[in-house]
């Protein structure tokens, strides 16, 4: 169960399935769109760019909040598409919020592939449908990139196998421990900004995963202390850090980051992981399915691994 909320795992996703490229947020480089959908074919897929996924709006938009959420919704309801993926994240797709159809999602569940400024997107629709999220690689920033994907977590989501993730996708150890619960999180920075809205995310009793990039240790440590106050990490069985790429403060200690973390929960007892490269990373993003169960083993040799498949096979 998602809170009261039924947990819906979409279809895995077939070889040769197709699937849809959307931008919900900030428009993408149109030529790393291109590479990463030649990317995405040579993986065996049949690749369909939304009308919008190549679109620009100023100031910084894919297009307009209407087009941009007709896409989606057209990705969902069309029967011929498996999956969906992002262009990248950005900015604007908290836009699209209020007009997402929840019931038309319900009744088409797929795969849905973003990070960054979709963190809220992606919680919202496992808060309020159910729907599995995927925290994972997106097409302009990730496929693009030589080395960009994570293969093995990248497959195992899809294609119903349980993802696992150790010292080789950059877990570390910050406090030692084991904790089991549902995965949950996204961009630290995108799920403060949802407090005290009608979209906060249900970070309650979770196995909380949080990352950022290009954030100040104080920055960090201001979110985090927020979401305490909120009460938003009551009852965390363990939290899971990201890479925290460039979050450093010129000439402080490069570990800043790591300690503003141990300090800010010095009164939490559980296991605590970073560098857990899923997100904004410097390669190889990780493919995290939210909503499922998974357990933290933070001992001699860090993992992470996942009790259950993200997708139906059947």
């Amino acid at each position: 169960m998602v809170g009261k909320v039924s947990l819906l795992r979409p279809p895995a996703i077939q070889s040769g399935a197709k699937i849809a490229v959307v931008s919900p947020a900030s428009s993408a480089k149109a030529e790393r769109i291109t590479r990463g959908i030649e990317r995405l074919r040579e993986l065996g897929y049949e690749v369909a760019a939304s009308p919008h996924a190549y679109g620009r709006q100023a100031p910084y938009f894919a297009g307009t909040p209407e087009e941009r959420i007709e896409d989606l919704h057209t990705a969902f309801r069309d029967p011929e598409i498996a999956a969906i993926f992002c262009t990248r994240g950005g900015y604007g797709s908290n836009y699209l919020l209020e007009d997402l159809d929840l019931d038309l999602i319900r009744s088409h569940p797929k795969p849905f592939f973003a990070y960054s400024d979709l963190t809220t997107v992606q919680t919202w629709l496992l808060d309020q449908a159910g729907l599995v999220a995927f925290h994972g690689p997106m097409v302009a920033a990730d496929f693009a990139v030589e080395n960009g994907v994570d293969q093995s977590s990248f497959a195992a989501a899809c294609n119903g196998g349980q993802v696992e993730a150790g010292p080789q996708q950059g877990l570390r150890i910050l406090r030692p421990g084991r904790a089991r619960g549902v995965m949950y999180g996204g961009c630290l920075s995108i799920l403060t900004a949802a407090l005290g809205t009608h979209f906060t995310p249900q970070t309650e009793g979770k196995l909380l995963f949080l990352e950022d990039v290009g954030t100040k240790p104080y920055q960090i440590d201001r979110m985090l202390r927020q979401m305490v106050l909120a009460g938003k990490f009551d009852g965390v069985s363990g939290f899971i850090f990201g890479e925290m790429l460039d979050c450093v403060s010129p000439g402080a200690h490069p570990d800043l980051v790591e300690q503003v973390i141990l300090r800010v929960l010095d009164w939490f007892d559980g296991p605590i992981a970073i560098g857990l490269r899923s997100g904004h990373v410097s390669g190889g993003n990780v493919t995290l399915p939210m909503g499922i169960e998974a357990e933290l083993m933070l001992e001699d040799q860090p993992s992470l691994h996942y009790a259950e498949a993200a997708v139906r096979t059947g």
